[in-house]
């Protein structure tokens, strides 16, 4: 394959997938809204690989913008990411993550089968889950969510599995993540929301910068190694090279195929702040907070078949993951670089 249109590329796993496609041999073009995300992604992308994303600035949603694209380009493959990705905010707003990620999701399949563009990698999570009934999860593990975020992703799921019944001729790979963070090696980019982060790698890197009083974990009280919530932290660049191997799959025309993207090992809350003070030498003031509605207690991958399927397999630690975040957290803390450091979320 080789012209690859990413919707959300601006975004944190958008921008870090568009940098190994460019060095894959791909040729990016995106469309993003910029609501969570910055233009000036592209020009790092382009300081970084010395190649160019053509984007354009539209909200994923408008089917005649998506047919204008692909008359203007011969679109061989389709990577999803766009859409609203806060658990909190879907629950305080649910409506808004059906419209928009839900809707996003239909305008680009009606434009891919008008035109003949027979190949969807889709941005999915392992919220769709729901509450896990073992460990770790592998992609036989039964299907469900507990907060809209997560129903938003399990019925694309769903579409995107009817769409490939109904058209034969379609490939399409379900990635479901597990919880990226990280940042590129450069530093140039990194994870950096607009407002207040609803991530939690985020939040303790603003902490540590004094921008925010204290972190908050949300409950002490899980069955988990410390009674913090625990989960499967998979650095972005790990994630972003999944999408490569992802696409090389699908010129197999395997159908409708499903991976875990993880690396199989649970980090609770406090190992990770902890893992973070003690690599980068900081303080994380923090403070216990009641659970937070939708979370559940733990959530690691079985990754084995991604490694079995697509021959990827993550490289970086959590030493890596905390060393990168904060890496790129600084950079964009000083003052003579921090316009050069985009907001990609």
């Amino acid at each position: 394959m080789k012209n690859i249109l990413v919707t959300g590329g601006a975004g944190y796993i958008g921008s870090h997938t568009s940098i190994e496609l460019l060095e894959s041999g791909h040729s990016v073009i995106c469309v993003d809204n910029f609501s969570n995300s910055s233009k000036e992604v592209f020009d790092v992308i382009h300081d970084l690989t010395g190649k160019y994303v053509t984007w354009y600035e539209a909200d994923v949603r408008d089917v005649e913008v998506l047919r204008d694209i692909t008359k203007t380009h011969d679109i061989d493959c389709v990577i999803h990411f766009a859409g609203y990705k806060a658990v909190g905010e879907s629950v305080e707003n649910p409506l808004m993550y059906y419209q928009n990620n839900i809707d996003s999701t239909l305008a680009l399949c009606e434009v891919c089968l008008e035109n003949s563009i027979n190949n969807i990698v889709f941005s999915s999570s392992a919220t769709v889950y729901g509450d896990p009934q073992y460990l770790p999860l592998d992609e036989n593990h039964s299907l469900s969510a507990t907060n809209p975020y997560g129903n938003c992703k399990l019925f694309i799921e769903h579409i995107l599995m009817d769409v490939q019944v109904a058209h034969p001729e379609m490939n399409i790979a379900l990635l479901r993540y597990f919880n990226p963070v990280g940042a590129h090696p450069s530093h140039r980019l990194g994870e950096s929301p607009k407002g207040i982060p609803n991530n939690l790698m985020p939040y303790i890197c603003q902490t540590a910068s004094g921008l925010r009083g204290q972190l908050s974990i949300f409950g002490d009280d899980y069955d988990t190694v410390d009674g913090t919530g625990v989960r499967d932290y998979i650095h972005v660049v790990d994630l972003a090279k999944g999408h490569v191997a992802a696409i090389k799959k699908l010129t197999t025309a395997p159908g409708c195929v499903v991976f875990n993207l993880g690396t199989g090992n649970g980090t609770s809350v406090l190992e990770l702040v902890r893992a973070f003070i003690t690599e980068n030498k900081v303080d994380v003031p923090f403070a216990i907070a009641p659970r937070r509605a939708g979370d559940i207690a733990e959530c690691w991958a079985d990754p084995s078949s991604a490694k079995e399927e697509l021959g990827w397999e993550a490289q970086y630690t959590i030493v890596d993951m905390v060393r990168d975040s904060w890496g790129a957290q600084k950079r964009m803390n000083t003052s003579e670089t921090a316009a050069s450091m985009p907001e990609a979320v």
